[in-house]
């Protein structure tokens, strides 16, 4: 009876680690499924917002505004992670640029309501469509001022860093250049003196 016991104990193992391994699986399907359903999401969701600005209207026109806007915060965001990768001084400007955020995700969620709004009503709300324009315009304009300024100090570090290097490299070319030899000198004077001297006795 003891090696039935044996067999049905290991038979017993092995099925709780086929079920274990089997656990462990399925776990990682639905994770991965979890995450490749939110990838197609955002995708779809771009490219929808990419079809919509496409087309004409003041849909599609604030529709173009959400895309501009998107890229203007990344591209700001992304200037000033690279200053602080770089130990830049940067001061208030990463909260700046976090709160600039914010209200870029506020405005795009007002852009998207009101784009959907004029795909289905045929009335037009002028004033409300200035005013975003008018946000749009000013968080946009600030992106790229702080852009403009990240990269101005930028060109300033590189401007001296490349001043260093030219100097350091006058001087190494300097340091390079063979020393006269005296020796050569004298014999330079020597035949001056001599062709100077040949010269006056022909004169006479």
């Amino acid at each position: 009876m003891a090696p039935i016991g044996d067999f049905l104990i290991v038979l017993l193992v092995i099925l709780l680690f086929f079920l274990l391994l089997g656990g462990v699986g399925i776990y990682l399907l639905v994770k991965v499924g979890r995450k490749a359903t939110k990838k197609a999401r955002k995708v779809g969701t771009r490219v929808a917002s990419h079809m919509a600005a496409m087309g004409t209207g003041d849909a599609a026109e604030t529709e173009r505004m959400r895309l501009d806007l998107k890229r203007e915060v990344s591209l700001t965001r992304q200037a000033v992670d690279h200053a602080l990768r770089g130990g830049w001084g940067l001061g208030d400007l990463p909260h700046l640029v976090a709160e600039i955020s914010v209200h870029a995700e506020q405005l795009d969620a007002q852009l998207a309501h009101y784009a959907q709004e004029r795909r289905v009503s045929p009335y037009v709300d002028h004033t409300a469509l200035s005013r975003l324009r008018e946000h749009h315009s000013k968080l946009t304009t600030s992106c790229a001022r702080i852009r403009a300024d990240l990269r101005n100090d930028q060109m300033e570090h590189s401007a001296g860093g490349i001043e260093q290097i030219q100097g350091r490299t006058d001087l190494e070319i300097e340091a390079r250049r063979r020393a006269p030899d005296p020796l050569d000198e004298i014999d330079e004077l020597y035949n001056r003196t001599m062709i100077n001297r040949s010269r006056h006795d022909d004169s006479h």
